[in-house]
């Protein structure tokens, strides 16, 4: 998405720091111990303490840590942009059932291994549109998620999970940045999820991508970039 990016307009630095528990974290993540510490620790780790940045993106997990970043500190947050972003379970029993498929998660991290987890998280039907991908792509990616450690992940999702964010979507109106929710047309769940987050959002903007599932970095990152650029303000080059 960068190298697209980077044809549309110029650029100012851009940090992208790994998630806790993600090959390359830094160690200060290390005393995280809870999920709104991980959106803290990120934030600090993009634009530096006390320091604003012109616009935040994530993506999934990044996402949902993303919108927790500018929730909790809004003046440091000039644009969002969230992919395939959730805005939080607002019900303890889909809290409760969500700890519990986590668990088997972790178990399964460590009872098998990371190679196991990654060929069960690929089999998901949530990344179902991954597999028409050219095959070299495909490679390219599970090398990424096997490159990580499992014992990694398991920490993060134990700290990072979906039951483990605060629930924001009743906060969203607080949010007065632009902010710009990004899902793939195939991805109806999420889909879902931004329609309901746009309606609370009072600068709030979505884009659908065509021919795309939940993985829009991966599956259109051209679009993607555009999108961004768009956010920015950059000027589109001539042949981007």
């Amino acid at each position: 998405v960068l190298e697209h990016l980077a044809t549309l307009g110029e650029l100012s630095a851009v940090a992208r720091p790994p998630l806790l528990g993600h090959r390359g974290a830094a160690s200060e993540a290390a005393a995280v111990g809870s999920f709104d510490e991980e959106a803290e620790r990120l934030l600090d780790a993009v634009c530096g303490d006390e320091a604003a940045v012109d616009l935040l993106c994530g993506y999934s997990l990044g996402g949902r840590l993303a919108l927790t970043a500018a929730l909790l500190h809004p003046e440091r947050v000039r644009r969002l942009v969230l992919i395939g972003a959730h805005s939080g379970l607002d019900d303890a029993l889909a809290r409760a059932e969500r700890r519990q498929a986590d668990a088997k998660w972790i178990a399964l991290l460590g009872e098998r291994g990371i190679e196991a987890f990654v060929e069960a998280w690929q089999a998901l039907p949530f990344f179902a549109e991954q597999r028409g991908l050219p095959a070299a792509l495909q490679q390219a990616h599970r090398q990424r998620r096997l490159a990580h450690d499992a014992a990694g992940l398991a920490r993060s999702l134990r700290v990072c999970g979906l039951a483990e964010m605060p629930a924001t979507r009743e906060r969203l109106g607080a949010l007065t940045m632009p902010v710009h929710l990004v899902v793939g047309a195939g991805d109806k769940k999420f889909r879902s999820i931004a329609e309901s987050m746009l309606a609370r959002l009072p600068r709030g903007e979505l884009s659908v991508v065509e021919g795309c599932g939940h993985d829009v970095v991966l599956g259109a990152p051209r679009v993607l970039a555009q999108t961004m650029a768009r956010v920015l303000e950059l000027s589109p080059s001539s042949d981007p």
